[in-house]
């Protein structure tokens, strides 16, 4: 039958028809349109190493027995805690052992494989090479303890167990509850890790200075290509997110011709990790053969996948399947699956009936923490006419929507009305939130910076085709009208009204902090690893400029300097860096000095410190400092 020898050929991935049904729509993207629907898994590629060795084989330099990762702790209640780890091995048993010696409990772990991860050429695992998209296998083990009273800390530690019998194991660590109400805590605020030189160094220099760090809230970015395996987990080019985190690494900083070697920092193994979703969280669309950081830039709305999808949904689903519809769909728009394999976050319920993680609200200690998806693609910011870029297509693919990014589209929507904003009211008028001493919401998009990455507005992009007297296309662009900034005109409201104290964010790769009208702090806390320059007198932002283009009718206008949403940058409170002109700056965006932030709940006060790294033995100085409540 007809029907039957589509099905097939789908499921082989080399259905002509459907190949050139979605070319004409798409793109020439052949991998991305031969999915094969009955897998539960991706398909995997052949293996690509010179050697011809399995690409999930130990590296040759690490010795045999050896967890992909040290376990992580992730949402605790006040009664429990999960621990998580890592394995490239199956293995044949996984057990959690916790408790004073003597009188230890063990924890069968469940256990599950990460369904996209891959390596490629860009990949860094020692002692093997890959040649093109390589299916990289990886095991994710999570063990649940329960009973535990809060305030109380217990000495912990992993089992794994190889097919071959062979038993390994962690170190030991410290697990614990949820901390009480009144419970004095420091917490580190974080951001833009991404593989980024500094990074090592930074966390090292956390632990060097704060006695204890109770939890971790990192606002997005945490590595650049979330698929990619090696830079969640392998220290081959020394800062991969893992490794950094758990005092692992081994990343060798030149600066001024001297070389230190950091290793980051033992942090998550004993306190939580509660991060948001970043634009480097999110995964484009699936292929098998292109580049993995291609894939990542790939993404489209999921409007214009369900588009294409109704157009040819006889070719594509002659069954109508919706398991085969729902996975088509995301596969040929955008995910975010590793990042949600990866980490066991406080689901909530969505306002539409649906329940996720990309969202979310806890509370630790005297914390209510509110964690936003809210981000989008980033694309480059000019208007050349090569360029497919935030504001326009490529002049040459103005008649292709196959070829078209769709401008800098947002993934999950925050206006007034969206699910995720509807949600968020109900947790603003919850007891949870209301009776917190402390209120902290976490986002990776910037209300208000100096860095550059809050051009153009937070909102989705009009799209206008600009013809020529003829008819035909001249360009495709994208406007992003001031007015309609969704966290400026509806999520900050909000917020304000509902007393949040704190916004934290990142994405531009800076410090600097803000205040509102209302006493609303506001901390970029994300020049951690690297810098993209602060944009303040003699350093405008990349905006564009219509001397440069042949779009004469581009009529937007944006801020170059300065804040685009109008508050002034606080100068530091007490050792602030100084211009060339002796001026105290009111940011710090260096790819010398690294920032880290520390918010301590016994007091309200939140405290950033630096660390030049081309002075290796110099102190870590405290130059911030502002408390939850007051003023500047």
């Amino acid at each position: 039958m007809k029907t039957q020898r589509e099905w097939l050929l789908i499921t082989m991935g080399v259905l002509f028809g459907l190949a050139v049904a979605l070319f004409l729509s798409l793109g020439p993207r052949a991998t991305s349109l031969s999915e094969q629907p009955r897998s539960p898994n991706p398909p995997a590629a052949m293996p690509a190493t010179a050697s011809s060795a399995q690409p999930a084989a130990q590296p040759s330099d690490q010795p045999a027995a050896q967890l992909l990762s040290d376990p992580f702790l992730q949402s605790p209640t006040p009664s429990s805690v999960r621990v998580v780890w890592f394995t490239d091995f199956e293995g044949t048993g996984h057990t959690l052992s916790y408790g004073e010696t003597g009188q230890e409990t063990s924890i069968a772990a469940s256990s599950t494989q990460l369904s996209r991860t891959r390596e490629d050429d860009k990949s860094q695992v020692a002692g093997v090479t890959y040649e093109r998209v390589t299916r990289r296998p990886i095991w994710r083990h999570e063990a649940e303890v329960t009973g535990l009273t809060p305030g109380q800390r217990l000495p912990y530690q992993v089992f794994s167990t190889k097919e071959t019998g062979e038993l390994i194991k962690s170190r030991s660590f410290t697990l614990s509850a949820a901390p009480p109400a009144g419970q004095p805590l420091k917490i580190l605020l974080t951001s833009d890790h991404q593989l980024m030189p500094m990074t090592a160094a930074n966390l090292q220099k956390v632990a060097e200075t704060v006695d204890q760090i109770d939890a971790v809230f990192i606002a997005g970015d945490l590595v650049n290509v979330p698929d990619r395996a090696s830079e969640w987990f392998d220290d081959a080019r020394g800062g991969a997110f893992f490794p950094v985190l758990q005092g692992r690494a081994n990343y060798a900083l030149e600066k001024d011709g001297t070389t230190t070697t950091y290793q980051g920092a033992e942090i998550i193994q004993n306190a939580p990790l509660f991060p948001a979703v970043g634009n480097h969280e999110v995964m484009g669309r699936y292929s098998n053969m292109l580049p993995l950081g291609e894939q990542f830039n790939d993404s489209v709305p999921w409007a214009a996948a369900k588009q294409v999808y109704e157009q040819n949904t006889k070719l594509i689903n002659p069954k109508n399947e919706t398991d085969l519809q729902r996975r088509w769909l995301k596969n040929n728009s955008f995910n975010i699956d590793t990042y949600e394999e990866i980490f066991s976050l406080p689901k909530v319920q969505r306002a539409d009936g649906g329940e996720t993680q990309r969202y979310y609200a806890t509370t630790f200690g005297d914390v209510r923490l509110i964690s936003l998806y809210v981000t989008q693609i980033w694309r480059v910011p000019n208007l050349s006419p090569t360029a497919k870029s935030r504001y326009r297509e490529k002049a040459s693919d103005g008649d292709k929507p196959r070829d078209w990014g769709y401008g800098q589209h947002i993934f999950e929507g925050i206006y007034k009305g969206s699910p995720q904003y509807q949600w968020l009211e109900k947790e603003l008028a919850s007891d949870a939130f209301q009776q917190a001493k402390y209120k902290i919401v976490m986002l990776h998009h910037p209300p208000h910076t100096l860095g550059g990455n809050i051009v153009p507005a937070f909102t989705n992009p009009v799209r206008v085709v600009d013809r020529n007297p003829d008819g035909s296309i001249q360009a495709v662009r994208y406007e992003y009208p001031k007015d309609q900034d969704y966290i400026i005109r509806d999520l900050m409201p909000l917020l304000e009204r509902a007393g949040v104290q704190l916004v934290f964010y990142g994405h531009s790769h800076i410090w600097n902090r803000f205040q509102g009208a209302s006493g609303l702090h506001f901390l970029e806390a994300s020049n951690v690893g690297n810098t993209y320059g602060a944009h303040v007198e003699g350093n405008p932002r990349q905006v564009p400029q219509l001397q440069e283009s042949e779009l004469a009718t581009y009529k937007e206008e944006y801020v170059a300097i300065g804040d685009p949403n109008g508050l002034e940058p606080i100068v530091p409170t007490i050792a602030p860096l100084m211009d060339e002109a002796e001026r105290p700056m009111p940011y710090v965006a260096s790819n010398d000095i690294t920032v880290f932030s520390v918010f301590e709940t016994g007091t309200g006060t939140v405290s950033s410190y630096y660390f030049d790294t081309r002075e290796p033995a110099s102190a870590v100085v405290k130059f911030d400092q502002f408390r939850l409540g007051e003023a500047g």
